[in-house]
């Protein structure tokens, strides 16, 4: 593969005033960061107590358009126009996420299975540029409301492994978002500098970055040396992440339950209901040895050792 290297020393912001945000846009969860002074400031929502904005976006009555944590709200009550894990969609086709389009509460046009995906809502169909653009917006006008001034550059990071498409996408995404996509930084180069290491410019070492996300995972080995980080090789798979070990735990629960897929196809809600409670159970078996839930009138359970025996091949 060929080298992507980025050079730390050419990176001064040329005026006091301009404002250039950093922007992660992940497949469940995006922020939006930016200096002040020399420490990074992650904004929050405007009750002051995530940064956190889910990524997800609900298509509402009378054309309205919300995301995050309003639009994820809707995911039960109305699958079909509110969309998430866009991220995984990203340079995909049909024929690549066909498998798995039974566990997604939304519809997927499945008229070529070549062709690049398009999500189906309502009358209209979108791509995952589209509606990754709306959850861009909605960084930027927190950031604006924020610091009281708007905002039109930014920094986006993605995936190691990203092709040329995919990283040409996220950059179209942006500029959809209204804004100027100055650079696209690789997640473990970012990952090493949210940790401190290479801003010594005399620090010279190779190191490994492990980045496990809800829809992605990679491997990166990096190189840093008099301030510039080197990608020397990269592995990982673009389809392994959180909503894996989620859908390990949904097909564990729907053999016990007597569901199968069609009934998942038949019933969005109910697809959306389990999805949301298998989260809710990997996370609560993070800090609890047992889980027990509610689904469709019936009580669930699992431990962590059946969890962990779920996702060891994963």
């Amino acid at each position: 593969m060929a080298t992507i290297s980025i050079n730390m020393k050419d990176g001064t912001v040329e005026k006091d005033r301009d404002v250039i945000v950093g922007i992660d846009l992940g497949t469940t969860n995006s922020l939006v960061a930016y200096m002040k002074g020399e420490a990074p400031v992650c904004v929050k929502d405007e009750a002051g107590k995530s940064a956190l904005v889910p990524s997800i976006v609900h298509f509402a009555a009378e054309n309205r358009i919300v995301v995050g944590s309003e639009a994820r709200e809707k995911l039960v009550d109305d699958p079909a126009n509110t969309i998430y894990s866009v991220k995984r969609l990203m340079g995909k086709s049909y024929r690549d996420v066909q498998n798995i389009e039974g566990f997604f509460g939304y519809k997927i046009l499945d008229d070529d299975p070549d062709a690049l995906v398009k999500i189906k809502v309502q009358d209209r169909f979108y791509t995952p540029i589209e509606l990754s653009a709306h959850i861009l917006k909605e960084l930027k006008t927190r950031m604006e409301k924020h610091l009281g001034a708007p905002i039109s550059r930014a920094v986006i990071t993605v995936p190691a492994y990203f092709n040329d498409s995919q990283r040409q996408a996220t950059r179209d995404a942006g500029k959809l978002a209204g804004l100027d996509v100055l650079r696209i930084v690789n997640e473990p180069t970012a990952a090493a500098l949210a940790y401190g290491i290479g801003l010594d410019r005399a620090q010279s070492e190779t190191i490994a970055v492990y980045d496990l996300g809800g829809g992605t995972f990679d491997i990166s080995i990096l190189q840093i040396q008099d301030g510039i980080f080197e990608v020397l090789a990269t592995n990982g798979d673009t389809f392994l992440g959180g909503d894996d070990f989620d859908k390990a735990v949904i097909l564990h629960w729907m053999q016990s339950l007597n569901l199968d897929e069609q009934h998942l196809r038949a019933d969005k809600s109910l697809s959306q209901q389990i999805r949301l409670l298998a989260e809710e159970a990997k996370k609560t078996l993070s800090f609890e040895t047992t889980f027990t839930g509610y689904l469709a009138g019936q009580t669930v359970h699992l431990s962590r050792t059946e969890f962990e025996t779920l996702i060891q091949p994963l």
